[in-house]
């Protein structure tokens, strides 16, 4: 019953490759690793479809303000304060004595 040392060399070999394997599994690069960069990929995905919902509601502002008179007067008296002829202006004080 000799143990041929192919057979040795062979059953060595496959060791090895087993415990590399299950180093490289459990490294920094392994299944930890692509579950982390899976989790960014996620998140960055999410931050971009808010921000593109973002600028196209912006977009549509833009047009709006672009091709509505009445919209543009509403956001000119909005930033500036001021109010037109017809409107009147009730100032309210809400500091309790």
């Amino acid at each position: 019953m000799k143990i041929s040392v192919v057979r040795v060399a062979y059953t060595a070999i496959v060791l090895a490759g087993i415990v590399y394997a299950f180093a490289e599994l459990r490294g920094p690069n392994g299944i930890q690793g692509m579950l982390e960069k899976r989790r960014q990929v996620h998140e960055l995905e999410v931050s971009n479809e808010q921000m593109q919902k973002e600028i196209e509601q912006k977009q549509e502002r833009i047009q709006r303000l672009e091709n509505d008179p009445a919209e543009q007067e509403m956001e000119i008296r909005e930033r500036l304060k001021l109010a037109g002829p017809n409107d009147k202006i009730f100032i309210i004080d809400d500091k309790r004595k």
